[in-house]
C-alpha cells in the first residue's frame, strides 16, 4: 500500500532539488522574481510541453522541435501538442522562436487536488475540522435517521435534496441509463468500493499518469503505473460518488446513481496534475464517446494565467500562453466530439471577473511566487477555458459558502459544495454535517489513521455502513470540488432524458451546447440578497461577497441551482 504519509516530505525535497540556484532559502519575492527574469524556466525533469503552432503540419513541428533542441517522447496530434525532452536550459525560448511552435510549458505539476501534499490554499476541504470534532462531542446530533426506501445515510446527503435527486425527486422519474458515460479527470476511482462498483465502467478506464516516487512514495507496481481503479489520494472516489454512487442498499446514492463512471485518471498519488495527462484526458474521452467529464481541479503553477504580463518574464509569458492554447485545444476537441466538460470554480473567494492582485503564483516550486498585478485579461485554467460549465458552492442554507469563488461572467451554475460556516450563531455552526457526505477509499482512510486495525473510524468525519458483511466508507469534505460533481451528474441525468442514440460508439450522446440550454431551463434561479452582499460575520471583512447580476443570472447562483427534477422532466 502507497505510504502516502511521505508524500509532505517528499515535495519537500523535490522543491529543494527544483528551486532556481539564485533563489534564496526563505523564497522571497524580489528573489524569485530575479531568478525568473533570467530566461531560463527550466523543467526540473528536463521536460516540457510544447503546442504547435496553427495550421502547421505535425513533421514541421518536430523539426521545429529538434532545431530548439528537444526530443519529442509523445504526441498528441488531435490537439497539436508534444511532451519534449531537451537538455537546453533555455528551451522554452528557444521554441519561442521556431515559428512552427506557438510555445513551450514546464513539464511539471500544473493542477493541484485539494487532498494531496502541500498547498495551503487547498486547505478549504478539511478546514474546520478539529472545531467540528470538538463540537460533535459536546453536542448530541440532530439526524432524521434513515427513511424506509432511501440509501441507509441519506439523510445526511442534504446536497441531493437541493438537487431534488431523492426517491420523491428524480430517481422517480429517470436515475440515469447505462448508455450514458461521465468521465472524472482527478486522483482515480476506487473500484472495489461497494457503492462505485456497481457503475465502473472497467473496459473504458484509463490511467494517463505514471507515478513519480519522489512525490507520490513508492511505486506499487514495476511500471509505476497504477491500475485503472485505484485511488491512493481520495479525492477522486468522494467526486465519482457525488455523481453516481449506486442506489444498493448501502451507504449513499449519486445524483444519477445509474449512469457509469469511467476513470479518465490525471492526477498523480500526491495530488498534483500534469500538464499532458490531463490534456490526453480531455481528448481520450472525446475518442471513446464519454459524455460529460468533471474536472475538480484547477491548473497550477500560475494561479492566473497571462497572456503578457510585465512582471513575468518573455519565458513566464510564453509558458502561461501555451497553458491556455493546449487546454483550450482540447477542450474543444471534446466538445466536438459530444463531451459536455463541468468545473469546479475555485476556492480563492475571489470575483474572477475582478482579479487585482496574485501572490501566489508560480506556486511550484514553493517559495518561489512573486506579486503580480492582474485583470480580467488573466485567466483560471481550466475552469475559465471557453466552453468549460464552472459552478460555484453552497451550503446547505443556500448561501454561498465563504471560500468559493464567484463572478458574474465566469460563475454558469451553483451547486451544493458544502460549507463548514453555515448557520453561524446557531448549534448547527460547524457541525460537520455541513459538509458534503460521499464515498472514500478504505486504503486511504487506513494509512491517514482514520479507521483503525479493525476499520472502525476513528473521526466522526468518516462513516461505515455494512450490509451483509459488505462495508462501505464515506467521508465529509467540502470545496467547488465537491459542487461541481453534482452539476455533473444532473448533466448525465439530461443525456440520459433527451440524448440520442451515438452512432459511433453507442450507447446515448447529446450535443454539449444542448445539455447546457437544458440546464439553463432547469436550474432553480436564485436572485441575489437585499442588500446584494454576502456577509460572514465569524470571518475577516474581506471574505465578504457582493453579488452582481439580475434573477436570470448573478454572480453568485449563475444561471440558477442545477435541478434534477426539472433537468428530467423538462
Amino acid at each position: 500500500m502507497r505510504k502516502v504519509l511521505l508524500v509532505a516530505l517528499a515535495v519537500l525535497v523535490a522543491a529543494a532539488l527544483a528551486l532556481p540556484a539564485s533563489a534564496g532559502p526563505s523564497g522571497q519575492a524580489g528573489t524569485a522574481a530575479q531568478s525568473q527574469s533570467s530566461g531560463q524556466l527550466q523543467s526540473a525533469n528536463g521536460e516540457y510541453v510544447v503546442a504547435y503552432a496553427d495550421g502547421v503540419s505535425a513533421a514541421t513541428a518536430r523539426a521545429a522541435i529538434k532545431a530548439a533542441g528537444g526530443t519529442v517522447l509523445k504526441e498528441n496530434a488531435h490537439v497539436g501538442m508534444a511532451t519534449v525532452k531537451s537538455s537546453n536550459p533555455a528551451f522554452i525560448a528557444a521554441a519561442g522562436n521556431q515559428s512552427a511552435l506557438a510555445g513551450a510549458a514546464r513539464n511539471q505539476p500544473i493542477g493541484k487536488l485539494p487532498n494531496g501534499a502541500g498547498n495551503p490554499r487547498d486547505a478549504v476541504e478539511r478546514e474546520g475540522e478539529a472545531q467540528a470534532i470538538a463540537r460533535a462531542a459536546a453536542t448530541a446530533a440532530t439526524t432524521a435517521g434513515p427513511v424506509p426506501g432511501q440509501e441507509p445515510l441519506a439523510d445526511k446527503q442534504w446536497g441531493m435534496r437541493m438537487v431534488d435527486a431523492t426517491p420523491s425527486g428524480s430517481y422517480r422519474v429517470n436515475q440515469g441509463r447505462r448508455g450514458v458515460l461521465v468521465g472524472i479527470i482527478d486522483s482515480g476511482i476506487d473500484a472495489s468500493h461497494p457503492d462505485i462498483a456497481p457503475n465502473f465502467n472497467r473496459a473504458l478506464s484509463r490511467n494517463f499518469v505514471t507515478d513519480i516516487p519522489l512525490i507520490d512514495g513508492p511505486c506499487e507496481v514495476p511500471s509505476c503505473v497504477d491500475p485503472p481503479d485505484v485511488d491512493d489520494n481520495g479525492h477522486g472516489t468522494h467526486v465519482a460518488g457525488i455523481v453516481a454512487a449506486a442506489l444498493n442498499g448501502l451507504g449513499v446514492s449519486g445524483v444519477a446513481p445509474k449512469v457509469q463512471l469511467v476513470n479518465i485518471r490525471g492526477g498523480q498519488d500526491g495530488g498534483f496534475l500534469f500538464l499532458q495527462p490531463t490534456v490526453d484526458a480531455m481528448v481520450y474521452a472525446g475518442l471513446v464517446g464519454i459524455d460529460v467529464i468533471n474536472m475538480s481541479f484547477f491548473t497550477d503553477p500560475w494561479l492566473y494565467n497571462c497572456l503578457d504580463n510585465p512582471a513575468d518574464s518573455p519565458e513566464a509569458q510564453a509558458e502561461q500562453r501555451t497553458i491556455r492554447v493546449v487546454t483550450q485545444r482540447a477542450i474543444n476537441f471534446a466538445r466536438a466530439h459530444g463531451v459536455t466538460p463541468v468545473a469546479a470554480l475555485g476556492n480563492q473567494n475571489t470575483d474572477l471577473g475582478h482579479p487585482t492582485v496574485d501572490d501566489t503564483s508560480p506556486d511550484f516550486p514553493p517559495g518561489a511566487a512573486y506579486h503580480r498585478d492582474v485583470d480580467n485579461s488573466c485567466i483560471t485554467v481550466p475552469t475559465e477555458t471557453r466552453g468549460v460549465i464552472s459552478i460555484s458552492a453552497l451550503g446547505p442554507s443556500h448561501k454561498k459558502a465563504h471560500y468559493s469563488n464567484f463572478g458574474i461572467e465566469q460563475t454558469d451554475f451553483s451547486a451544493p459544495g458544502g460549507f463548514s460556516r453555515d448557520f453561524f450563531g446557531t448549534d448547527q455552526y460547524l457541525a460537520l454535517e455541513n459538509r458534503i457526505l460521499s464515498t472514500f477509499p478504505l486504503n486511504v482512510l487506513r494509512v491517514t489513521g482514520e479507521v483503525d486495525e479493525n476499520g472502525n473510524p476513528t473521526t466522526p468525519f468518516v462513516l461505515r455502513d455494512c450490509q451483509g458483511g459488505t462495508c462501505g466508507y464515506y467521508r465529509y469534505l467540502q470545496g467547488t470540488s465537491m459542487a461541481s460533481p453534482h452539476a455533473a451528474g444532473v448533466a448525465a441525468l439530461i443525456v440520459a432524458s433527451h440524448g440520442h442514440r451515438d452512432p459511433v460508439h453507442g450507447g446515448l450522446t447529446l450535443d454539449p451546447q444542448a445539455v447546457e440550454q437544458v440546464l439553463t431551463r432547469t436550474a432553480k434561479q436564485t436572485p441575489c440578497p437585499s442588500p446584494p452582499i454576502f456577509t460572514y460575520p465569524d470571518l475577516d471583512p474581506s471574505f465578504d461577497a457582493p453579488c452582481e447580476g439580475t434573477l436570470a443570472r448573478n454572480g453568485i447562483y449563475g444561471r440558477g441551482i442545477v435541478n434534477a427534477l426539472t433537468a428530467v422532466i423538462d
